[in-house]
């Protein structure tokens, strides 16, 4: 009954913020555009993993804490590959910066087998596999909104 209505809610959550889009039909530069999004996420995500409320409670801290790491990891070695490149420095520098940026990327194969481990812990391994299916289907639900905009709301 619980996790029933835990995915309701949930999916309430992400067809009012879908709703509002389409009211809101011109882009509008929003202050707590981080929040709005991350919302949405946790809602979609929730919903397609199929996760009970304590599984939940479990599970946000630790997909929180992977993707702080996975994204520290890569993100200051792009800026300073994308640096090193906007002020023309030499190949012999870009190279530095590409190495660095590269053993990041490696870094993240790391950081993903090593969540996998961490989730197997609280869910089980469907729910674990859910998890990535999720995120590349939001990432795409994402990329087609922008591409498209949002599906108008159908009755």
């Amino acid at each position: 009954m619980k996790s029933r209505l835990f995915t309701t809610i949930a999916s309430l959550l992400a067809m009012l913020w879908l709703a509002s889009l389409s009211v809101n039909a011109q882009p509008k530069p929003q202050e707590n555009w981080r929040e709005k999004m991350e919302s949405v996420k946790i809602a979609f995500l929730t919903t397609e993993i199929g996760l009970t409320p304590a599984e939940a409670q479990k599970f946000w801290p630790i997909y929180n804490s992977v993707n702080e790491d996975l994204m520290y990891s890569t993100f200051s070695s792009y800026m300073e590959l994308e640096k090193a490149i906007n002020e023309n420095k030499s190949d012999k520098e870009v190279s530095k910066y590409l190495a660095r940026y590269l053993e990041a990327m490696e870094s993240q194969n790391e950081i993903r087998n090593e969540s996998v481990e961490k989730y197997r812990k609280i869910l089980p391994d469907l729910k674990v596999a859910k998890i990535f299916i999720a995120e590349e289907k939001f990432r795409r639900q994402q990329i087609r909104m922008l591409q498209h905009g949002p599906k108008p709301p159908q009755n």
